[in-house]
């Protein structure tokens, strides 16, 4: 079992930035991956970025350049870095743990909005 737990969602205009963490109830180290999705209002939830127990990361062709992911294994912690923010990134944020089965945070509320 793996609890996660996101903060660092807010509202934010056009070309800002956000930090995004998701921090877990144990240790990453052992995790397959972990990573960030999104849902928009209507939309289905999709994969944003990924980053692999070996630190290998994967993006959305939407975020590549913006968005940056890491982890801190000794903080149990993974980060998602939000630059250049446009309103099309408005969604629910979640983290997700993989360790064999999928685990997922509540979801934190992203709004990028003048």
């Amino acid at each position: 079992q793996v609890q996660l737990v996101e903060s660092g969602g807010g509202l934010v205009q056009p070309g800002g930035s956000l930090r995004l963490s998701c921090a877990a109830s144990r240790s990453i180290f052992s995790l397959d991956d972990m990573g960030w999705y999104r849902q928009a209002p209507g939309k289905q939830r999709e994969l944003v970025a990924l980053i692999t127990s070996g630190g290998s990361t994967n993006y959305a062709d939407s975020v590549k350049g913006r968005f940056t992911i890491s982890r801190d294994n000794a903080k149990n912690t993974v980060y998602l870095q939000m630059n250049s923010l446009k309103p099309e990134d408005t969604a629910v944020y979640y983290c997700n743990a993989r360790m064999g089965v999928s685990f997922w945070g509540q979801g934190t509320q992203v709004t990028v909005s003048s």
